[in-house]
């Protein structure tokens, strides 16, 4: 059964967990969370946001934590520097946008024509449209760019930072997977050594302490994930091929009834 990323209410808990119990409202991430019933670990799961819907909160998961990872502790983004999120209309980059701006830098969200009404909203400084504007001629360059769409090669998205700056790339699947990205890594190498740059590739992990990170914002009021689609159960598949589409703008999230 596929699915990461859910939202619902406990059933049973093992003998040994501690902070949860049966009829909690939780979210996080589990095994198998297409279906009535998923299993999940204690430090996957958290008590849903106050006020959120278990709609929304299903679509926090992987995406959120895959951007407040890249941003906070990879990219090291401190109050005030020049954040460049490249594909920002999907899921992980709609979430980046805002935990940006939550951490005070000064953001630039590149997109598509159709994303643009989803991404404006989500308080981004500058908003490029990608098919009317190169984002490497603006100036200044950037301190951190977040790659989340993997179209340009490594080598131009160096040349957007500073020296010093930090290029973080989430994922493998879309990079030509592990030998691809060495590739990718190897032909900047030198280049990015001489200017102090640093490009990092990640996977995002699963810890009790970010879901409890992002919770504060989402209560605070400063990120809410957008959901584009919601397809009832039954028709998963239909949601995996409009997600295979890439034409998504934000999440889409499978409901069971």
């Amino acid at each position: 059964v596929r699915g990461i990323d859910l939202a619902g209410v406990v059933e049973a808990v093992g003998k040994n967990v501690t902070t949860l119990r049966p009829g909690d409202e939780v979210f996080g991430m589990g095994t198998g969370t297409w279906a009535e019933y998923a299993t999940g670990t204690e430090r996957s799961l958290l008590q849903k946001p106050a006020g959120m819907s278990f709609v929304e909160a299903g679509a926090i998961g992987v995406a959120a934590l895959t951007a407040l990872q890249g941003l906070r502790d990879h990219g090291r983004v401190r109050p005030g520097q020049r954040v460049l999120i490249y594909g920002a209309g999907g899921g992980v980059g709609t979430f980046a946008v805002q935990i940006a701006k939550a951490l005070e830098a000064h953001v630039t969200a590149v997109t598509s024509p159709r994303n643009m009404d989803v991404v404006r909203p989500l308080g981004a400084d500058v908003l490029v449209d990608y098919t009317k504007e190169d984002v490497a001629t603006r100036e200044p360059r950037y301190d951190v760019i977040l790659d989340v769409a993997a179209t340009r090669s490594l080598r131009d998205l160096r040349r957007m930072l500073v020296p010093g700056g930090t290029l973080v790339c989430p994922g493998a699947a879309k990079r030509g997977g592990w030998l691809g990205i060495l590739a990718r890594l190897l032909a900047v190498m030198v280049r990015s050594r001489v200017l102090r740059q640093r490009v990092v590739f990640y996977i995002a992990s699963v810890t009790r302490d970010d879901l409890a990170y992002l919770t504060a914002l989402i209560e605070a009021g400063r990120l809410r994930p957008a959901i584009d689609r919601t397809y009832p159960l039954d028709d998963a598949r239909e949601a995996v091929r409009y997600a295979m589409s890439g034409q998504a703008r934000g999440k889409i999230v499978i409901t069971v009834s």
